[in-house]
């Protein structure tokens, strides 16, 4: 069921089209963010949600009920910005239940709501202190309990977390998710962090010059991306130049990086035509090194991978729990390789020079058209 529908939005400042004609729907009860770089309208869609922009055309429904031209107080609906903005003077206790002295609660009623809320937030013992006595942590927490307080239909949260060290945020990830489902409220989250985007969303959608590139649910996303920017922006991916060169039943096959044929499954091959151009995508963690081809102190590869013969390393980056290789093909491309440091046994690593096989399965890559 939806919960919120945006239906054709758009929006120019100083002759700029920062959003144009955008159009999504939000399912109630979940967690949905809106992912993209500095400047791609992620910020002004949620502020049109909110009511603190109004979009130049285009229809808002919460409920639907159409809010686009409501004022923020009158939306049943709370934002939480990078500035917690609590009020200092203010105990932890006072600052959550500020909106329920508002609304005229009474003070047994208000005792409770607010008991219950800081058990959720694990802020009970906490509730004495003032802003000043907490850690970015717990004032982020504070400033989520004071938002859920009085159960609004949608929470909006415009990238809470990046004041925060990387330690303190990997927390807070879990903390959000499992307040999410606790409390069953629809969290908008708007994030640049990819890494964020995939750890918390039921589905994300990624924006880009005031459109939407994709928009799924975070493993379709990661390992299916619909476009060369998806494929760019979301972590670390191989995009390799590729021409149809054949289409069968259920799969197309693909000339690669003028290195190499594969074959791949896609669901509806007759939207494809023979000779057409775009990419191969890949990620690095879906590709396998050998220093031959039998070298069997690696994994076994399957009766469908692929071999790329040969290829050098030229740098190579630890990064405590994966390495990620750089490798120059024969044909002078570069390709990324990262291997994941899981063996118990001492690491061997490829050094530099290192001559190398790929090995991969075409079915872990995906064919990108070329707009």
């Amino acid at each position: 069921m939806n919960i919120l529908e945006i239906k054709n939005v758009s929006k120019i400042y100083n002759d700029n089209l920062i959003l144009d004609n955008i159009s999504l729907n939000i399912l109630k009860g979940e967690f949905f963010t809106l992912l993209g770089p500095s400047g791609c309208g992620k910020t002004t869609l949620l502020r049109m949600i909110a009511g603190f922009t109004t979009p130049d055309s285009g229809k808002i429904f919460l409920e639907g009920k159409d809010i686009t031209n409501l004022q923020p107080e009158e939306r049943p609906l709370h934002t939480i910005f990078q500035t917690y903005a609590l009020f200092p003077h203010m105990t932890v206790f006072g600052n959550i239940a500020f909106p329920l002295k508002m609304a005229k609660w009474s003070k047994e009623k208000i005792k409770i709501q607010v008991e219950e809320l800081l058990d959720d937030v694990k802020l009970t013992k906490y509730k004495n202190r003032f802003p000043s006595e907490l850690s970015g942590g717990q004032k982020q927490r504070v400033a989520i309990a004071r938002s859920l307080v009085n159960r609004p239909k949608l929470l909006l949260l415009d990238e809470p977390l990046s004041a925060l060290d990387a330690r303190l945020r990997e927390h807070m990830h879990m903390e959000l998710v499992k307040l999410q489902e606790e409390t069953g409220v629809t969290f908008v989250y708007v994030t640049h962090d990819q890494s964020e985007a995939l750890a918390l969303s039921s589905r994300m959608a990624v924006l880009n010059l005031g459109i939407i590139e994709q928009l799924d649910h975070p493993v379709i996303v990661y390992s299916k991306p619909k476009t060369y920017f998806v494929a760019d922006f979301l972590g670390k991916c191989n995009i390799l130049k590729a021409k149809i060169i054949d289409i069968l039943d259920n799969s197309i096959v693909l000339f690669v990086g003028n290195l190499i044929e594969i074959e791949i499954n896609v669901e509806e091959p007759n939207i494809y035509k023979k000779g057409q151009v775009g990419w191969y995508a890949i990620r690095p963690e879906k590709i396998k090194l050998r220093r031959i081809k039998n070298d069997d102190t690696m994994s076994t590869e399957s009766d469908n991978d692929k071999y790329i013969n040969s290829g050098t390393v030229v740098s190579y980056f630890y990064y405590g729990h994966s390495t990620l290789y750089e490798i120059l093909l024969k044909n002078n491309a570069k390709i990324q390789v990262m291997l994941f440091n899981n063996k118990s046994e001492d690491l061997k690593f490829f050094k530099d020079n290192s001559e190398v096989y790929i090995a991969f399965n075409p079915n872990s890559g995906n064919f990108i058209e070329e707009i």
